[in-house]
Order: structure tokens, then sequence, then C-alpha cells
């Protein structure tokens, strides 16, 4: 019983030490700024995304049922009328400018992820000017590459299994299997980008398995967050009575930065961590 109780006490005392730390480090400031830059590369990279996918002429509606699932639907009111301007438009200029402007802001955004986790960490940028924007845009592309990946896999699932399964001629028990991968594989390229993100970002040298508490935390956590705030959007609140027209980009914009500050609490909480770690040791 003591132990337990002495676990609990533990437990409690790390999340007021993070919670102190969130504050500290203005964590709710850096998240508005990077929620800015989210926004700015998020229109032109789903432009990017469907009109690469619109090529496999896969319907606007078998696209959005994917992202309703861990969207609010409010929010993907937003998002859907976009996606029909593209569907109806699909074109090479709008792939090079959705690839451009997702580089761009993208890399800012990385840039506010890299001062926050610096922040976290209680160090100043040493690194040359060139190197850090090396690194964001190094960091974007990386990134831009895996969740290209992951969402294609879950947009695409079912017509890539229906593709693959009528040439292979596959038992149904491999059909079984590709829907658990469909979703546990995006899972995991999250929970790798996370750790990427830890491990370079900061102007600090650290070890893959010293990030990966922080990486664990922002996967699950967004995951988690990202469908409790959908079910209350979607079933207890009503933004567009509240905020009109305006009432999807609402929702985005809270979506966004709930995701932004998950993002930097997962640098706070391995900051937390490895400070614990050099403590003990200089002990």
């Amino acid at each position: 019983m003591s132990r337990s109780r002495a676990g609990a006490g533990d437990v409690i005392a790390f999340i007021r030490v993070l919670l102190q730390k969130i504050k500290a480090d203005d964590v709710q400031g850096i998240s508005a700024q990077l929620t800015y830059y989210l926004i700015l590369s998020l229109f032109p990279f789903l432009i990017f995304i469907m009109t690469l996918i619109g090529y496999a002429h896969i319907s606007l509606e078998d696209k959005i049922s994917q992202l309703e699932q861990i969207m609010p639907a409010e929010a993907i009111s937003i998002i859907e009328e976009i996606l029909q301007d593209v569907s109806e438009g699909r074109s090479q200029a709008l792939l090079s400018f959705g690839m451009l402007a997702t580089l761009w802001a993208a890399s800012k955004g990385i840039n506010a992820i890299i001062k926050g986790l610096n922040r976290a960490y209680d160090i100043d940028e040493s690194r040359a000017f060139w190197k850090i924007r090396g690194i964001a845009f190094l960091a974007t592309l990386t990134i831009g590459f895996v969740v290209l990946i992951s969402i294609l896999l879950l947009v695409l699932g079912s017509w890539l299994k229906t593709q693959v399964f009528l040439l292979a001629d596959l038992p149904y028990g491999f059909q079984k299997l590709w829907d658990l991968l469909q979703y546990a594989v995006p899972l995991l390229v999250m929970f790798i980008v996370f750790t990427l993100l830890y491990w370079i970002a900061p102007s600090r040298r650290l070890k893959l398995r010293e990030v990966m508490p922080g990486a664990l935390f922002s996967t699950l956590g967004w995951i988690i967050t990202s469908v409790l705030f959908s079910v209350y959007v979607n079933q207890f609140s009503d933004f567009t009575k509240t905020y009109g027209s305006l009432g999807g980009v609402m929702v985005l914009l809270i979506w966004l930065y709930i995701s932004s500050i998950i993002i930097l609490a997962g640098g706070e909480i391995n900051a937390i961590l490895q400070n614990r770690i050099v403590q003990v040791t200089k002990r």
C-alpha cells in the first residue's frame, strides 16, 4: 500500500512540475505561434495531398470520411470546401504551389518547435543560423514525407486493399491484417516522427531513448485529445450557433492549438526526465 501511495505521489509531483514548466517556458505562447504556421501549412498541404490522391480517382466523400475520424465535423466542413475546389481543378500548378507553400510555412513551424524545446531544456541556441534553417528544412521534408505516407495509407487504404487483393488473390486473413496495419502503421509513423523531432530539434546532444517518453506521450496524447475534442464538438457543443460561419474556423484553430501544446509538452516531459537523470548522476 505504501509503495502504491509513493508511486501516486511521484506521479502527482511530476505533473505539478510539468505544469510549472509549461507555464514558465510560455508553452501556450509558443503553441499559438506554432498554430499560426500550422494553419498556413495545413491548407496548401491538403491541396498537395488531395491533388495527388485525385490521380487515383478516389471520390471526395471517401477522402473526407477518413479525416472525420480524427477531426471535428465543423473543422471538416471548412476543409471540405477547399477539397471540393481542388478536386474540380487538379493540376501540376496546384501540386507545385501546395508543395512549396507547405515547405515554407512548415519550416517556420519547426523553428517555433526548436525555440520551445530549447526553452524546455533551459539552453540557448548555439548553432549557426544556416544550420538551424537546414535542420528545419530537413525536418520538414522528413515529417512531410512520413505524414504523406500515413495520410495516403489512411485515405487510400481501402482502394489499395482492393487493388492488391484483386491482383494477388490473397486469402481473407490477409485482408484482416491489412485493416489492422492501415491504422497501426500511421500510429507507429507518428511515434517515429515525434522521436526524431525531439532528438534533432534541441540545441543539445540527446540519445534516442531519452526522447521516446515524450514521443509516446505526444502520439497517444494527440490521438486521445483529438478524438475527445471531436466528440465534444460534435455532440455537446455548437460553435456554429455561437460564431456563425466562423464556427468551423474556430474549431480548427482550437484543435491545432491543442495539438501544438501536446507537441511542446512532450518536449517538456523529456527535459524534466533528462534533468532528473543528470541530478541523480551527479550525486
